[in-house]
């Protein structure tokens, strides 16, 4: 092995970091295309990408297990639904009023979202760290979507777009939930691949809607390649990329990678959509990590995957 190759203990943790800048740049490209293609279009093609590109890879093992697709199909649509339409249509409506920066903040105070979901859908207990994790989570996320304004949240002018964002959040933290009622004899590649084709199936009909209602793709070279990166790299290569490092090195040690999107996400920002990193921004995204940190990474009674 030359020295100019990474070493192998190193491979899996540049794969975690290679997914989640993959992941960090569907949010700047989400905010570059609010202008060019529609919030339903970009899900829409993004999931159709990712279901060419994965069928020919799992047709076979699909076709295999059939009855077990059959058996376990309710919660294959639930799930489907959840990690697509009702997740990346809020996300891409909702990068049309706020910053690619907010919205990856937001997003980020996700793993809050599953524990409340955890013990609302499976009846899981909150210990007293939890609790006052959550609660310094919250707090964060009510800092960014107020701007830092107080008199924002009086009022109740809250950014739509920041609203969208937080269903998209909920969304995922439904899915995250969910999954632990997914079939056990479907692979990961194989489960995506079904989750993709719902997502298709489901986004038709509201992507005509849209057209109908004269929201159009505009085809250029930036809303093309943006789907194109949607696609094939926010989506199918960072899927594979997140879960080979996770292989290798466990998912307790690859969770603490998810941070970087607060790092990733700003600096992308700043170079590809001249966003300013705000006050309110870095003391949001300390309270949000900090009450993460209590809830997940010291412990608790709750169960996220």
């Amino acid at each position: 092995m030359t020295s100019g190759q990474p070493r192998p203990q190193l491979v899996p943790y540049l794969l975690l970091m290679l997914a989640v800048l993959s992941w960090a740049g569907n949010w700047v490209i989400g905010r570059a295309l609010r202008f060019d293609a529609p919030p339903v279009a970009i899900t829409f093609w993004r999931w159709a990408i990712a279901c060419a590109l994965l069928a020919p890879f799992t047709y076979r093992d699909l076709r295999d297990r059939w009855r077990h697709i059959l058996r376990s199909w309710k919660i294959l649509c639930v799930l489907g639904l959840l990690a697509t339409v009702f997740q990346h249509i809020p996300i891409y409506a909702g990068l049309r009023h706020t910053t690619a920066t907010n919205g990856a903040l937001l997003n980020a105070a996700s793993p809050i979202f599953i524990i409340f979901l955890s013990v609302a859908l499976a009846r899981e207990k909150l210990s007293a760290r939890s609790v006052i994790g959550s609660i310094i989570s919250l707090g964060g996320v009510l800092v960014v979507i107020s701007r830092g304004d107080r008199e924002v949240l009086r009022a109740l002018s809250l950014n739509a777009g920041d609203i969208w964002v937080l269903v998209a959040t909920l969304s995922w933290a439904a899915y995250t939930v969910c999954l632990r009622w997914r079939p056990a004899e479907l692979d990961h590649r194989s489960l995506l691949t079904l989750l993709a084709a719902i997502g298709v199936i489901a986004a038709a009909p509201l992507y005509a809607l849209e057209i109908a209602s004269g929201q159009v793709l505009v085809p250029n070279a930036v809303s093309l390649l943006g789907i194109a990166y949607i696609g094939v790299v926010a989506t199918v290569m960072a899927y594979l990329f997140w879960n080979g490092g996770v292989q290798q090195v466990g998912p307790a040690r690859a969770g603490p990678f998810m941070y970087l999107m607060l790092v990733f996400t700003p600096i992308l920002s700043i170079i590809f959509l001249g966003e300013r990193l705000q006050l309110y921004h870095l003391v949001g995204a300390v309270l949000i990590v900090a009450g993460i940190y209590l809830t997940t990474i010291r412990g608790t009674n709750v169960q996220t995957t």
